[in-house]
């Protein structure tokens, strides 16, 4: 009896917990614990669930789906349950799945094999081809009604050419991990608090009230489901996944489709691999059978459906030890923590610096310089450290204390009310001009290949360089007697800096590394104002009249424009050529291009793929995210992925940047 009650207390204590999880997760978007950790959570309690089945709770954790829907978002009832999906942690475990739909009577069942998405699953119906509404999943029955920030999202279509009476989709939102480290420097320079990962990044983003902010934030979705459709049957997966694609949906082209156990462990294996090379985050591979009509056969639990199960990745945490916390100096001035970390290896590759972002995340965490700590890391961003371990200190750690004069010039740091950095007040701190410069060379900014940190210092050493404008007064001699440049790379980088003179004034504004001042930012200013100049006279109510500008953008312009310093650098910008002034053409109404899809892929020469696609649209072309049969033009750059053997399988026209030029100049004459 005593043994029952402290089993029963156990399966209690678990629940109680993965309760408090569940809710941080899903509804605050705030985790305190990694995936993995929740995950041998949820695996004791089925343990003991299973062992001990008359003692397990009808509202256990193990049984729900999800977390509740916001009191503030209108609630959606979903026409048809969204389930969670099963786990598999082992080769084996995903065998036994297989043996276990085996059994149940579907015979040498095929499955669909496809990246398990790691962001906000999401409900999109249509109603005779136009998007009528979207909901969070929620608790699998009731989500939260966010159609107003889906409709935000550029990658998803409005309408559909099929015009089904009804079609509700399943989908998952999600950030990449360019767009999720960009959005953390945008607000680590606004000193606001960081997010955790790209998956609470985009749950962020997208259960915004305000959906201008939504629409502030570059999201994604992958399309992965049809859960109803009217006048329309499907009977395998890799059907409904080709289908979406015609409609013009964004459908995640990485699945495989096969029968045999051993090549489905080795496309996941495969990706298990890969997966860090990928432009997002993906947590494992989903198995789902192939065949729709045997689904209905296996059925589902209160949670899962038997026919699917989600293989996860092991997770990339390890565990070291903090040997000391180094502090380095941005462009902007901000004083940025780093944690210099006894080497351990860690998702293929050994590991000794973790990010801190700043003071408060430290004191936040209680990270001291020689904790054990536990960390994680995710693809190619920077390692960060999830916490420390607490019980195992021995009394000697130190709490960490941001300096009071700067580490590189020693000049007075300051921390500004309301913010989480502290700053560097010397304008003219080296560290801050060698990051202003790595800033301004770098391939979203000016795209000056070549000009790397070793050079950018030895020129700085060698008195070449003061400010930015500087790099447009170097001369061929002066580079090739550089140690280790020559005559070659010296005329290389010259050519690089001479083509960077007729680069868009956006990427000036952006290169020039005013605070709060990111890429998105920098388009909007000139693409409003036309001149970088104007921005010198403009009020900061002018300034936040503009919609996704806001009173620290406008605060940052002004101060930045009133600094003599920073006006004469403009002035000599210009006097050496650069362009502060837009070019503006107006789309034709007509439109050359009228009514011709384009896709792009790949790295395109010389060009953003965000210019091309600008240009596309002037000419009155559209730019859609996936292949389809609806693409008459696909643009394809270096290292062109699956979307080229797509369009070759559809016959669609493929064409390079130099073709793309002839179609625009064609598109002229006409």
């Amino acid at each position: 009896m005593d043994n029952q009650k402290s089993i029963q207390e156990q399966m209690q204590e678990l629940n109680s917990q993965l309760e408090h999880h569940n809710r941080a997760y899903h509804e605050l978007d705030a985790p305190e614990i990694s995936d993995a950790e929740y995950d041998a959570l949820l695996r004791r309690l089925k343990d003991l669930e299973e062992a001990y089945p008359h003692l397990a709770d009808p509202d256990s954790a193990s049984q729900r789906v999800g977390g509740q829907a916001l009191p503030q978002f209108a609630q959606v009832e979903h026409p048809v349950a969204l389930l969670s999906l099963d786990n598999a942690f082992s080769p084996a475990e995903v065998l036994a799945f297989i043996k276990r739909v085996e059994k149940n009577g579907t015979l040498q069942p095929a499955f669909v094999v496809e990246q398990k998405m790691d962001g906000l699953s999401v409900a999109l119906t249509y109603r005779r081809g136009r998007l009528e509404n979207a909901a969070t999943r929620g608790d699998g029955l009731t989500g939260e009604n966010i159609t107003a920030n889906i409709r935000t999202l550029a990658c998803l279509p409005h309408q559909l050419p099929d015009a089904l009476p009804l079609l509700v989709l399943r989908g998952e939102v999600y950030m990449s991990k360019e767009a999720f480290r960009r959005l953390n420097q945008e607000r680590e320079e606004a000193g606001e608090s960081l997010f955790a990962n790209p998956r609470n990044a985009a749950a962020g983003s997208l259960r915004q009230l305000d959906p201008t902010v939504t629409a502030q934030r570059k999201l994604d979705i992958f399309i992965y489901e049809v859960l109803l459709a009217e006048d329309r049957t499907f009977t395998r997966h890799s059907e409904i996944l080709q289908y979406l694609a015609e409609q013009g949906l964004p459908v995640n082209p990485e699945y495989f489709c096969s029968g045999d156990p051993e090549q489905i462990l080795a496309y996941i294996a495969l990706w298990e691999e890969k997966r860090q090379h990928l432009p997002y985050e993906t947590d494992g591979m989903v198995l789902k059978l192939e065949n729709i009509s045997s689904r209905a056969g296996l059925g589902a639990t209160s949670k899962f459906p038997r026919w699917a199960i989600a293989y996860k990745f092991p997770a990339e945490e390890g565990r070291t030890r903090l040997l000391d916390i180094q502090v380095g100096v941005g462009r902007t001035g901000a004083l940025t923590p780093l944690a210099l970390l006894e080497p351990v290896r860690l998702a293929g590759s050994l590991i000794s610096r973790a990010t801190l972002h700043n003071e408060d995340m430290i004191r936040d965490k209680d990270i001291r310089i020689g904790d054990q700590v536990i960390i994680h890391k995710a693809g190619d961003v920077i390692p960060e450290i999830v916490r420390p371990l607490i019980d195992l200190r021995t009394g000697e750690e130190q709490v960490f204390q941001m300096p009071k004069d700067c580490p590189e010039c020693g000049s007075r740091t300051r921390r500004e009310e309301g913010q989480a950095a502290w700053y560097c007040t010397n304008e003219n701190c080296p560290a801050r001009l060698m990051e202003q410069i790595a800033h301004f060379v770098s391939k979203k900014a000016m795209n000056i290949e070549g000009l790397g940190p070793a050079i950018v210092k030895m020129l700085l050493d060698a008195g070449l360089l003061y400010d930015l404008a500087d790099i447009y007064a170097l001369q061929h001699e002066d580079l090739a007697a550089l140690p280790g440049l020559g005559e070659k790379s010296a005329t290389n980088l010259l050519s690089a800096i001479e083509a960077s003179k007729s680069l868009s004034p956006a990427r000036l504004l952006f290169g020039l590394g005013i605070r709060h001042v990111g890429e998105r930012a920098a388009k909007t200013l000139v693409g409003h104002f036309g001149n970088i100049d104007l921005l010198g006279v403009v009020s900061p109510e002018e300034l936040t009249a503009i919609p996704e500008i806001g009173d620290k953008i406008a605060q940052s312009i002004v101060e930045y424009f009133t600094n003599e310093e920073n006006i004469q650098r403009l002035n000599r910008l210009q006097n050496y050529g650069l362009t502060l002034q837009e070019e503006l053409r107006a789309p034709s109404q007509e439109g050359q291009l009228q009514g011709k899809t384009f896709v792009i892929t790949g790295t395109l020469p010389g060009i953003s793929r965000e210019e091309a696609k600008k240009m596309i649209e002037v000419a009155g072309g559209k730019v859609s995210g996936s292949v389809s049969k609806n693409t008459d033009y696909l643009l394809a750059g270096e290292k062109a992925g699956s979307k080229l053997e797509k369009a070759a399988a559809l016959g669609i026209e493929v064409i390079d940047w130099p073709g793309l030029e002839s179609v625009l100049a064609g598109a002229n004459e006409e």
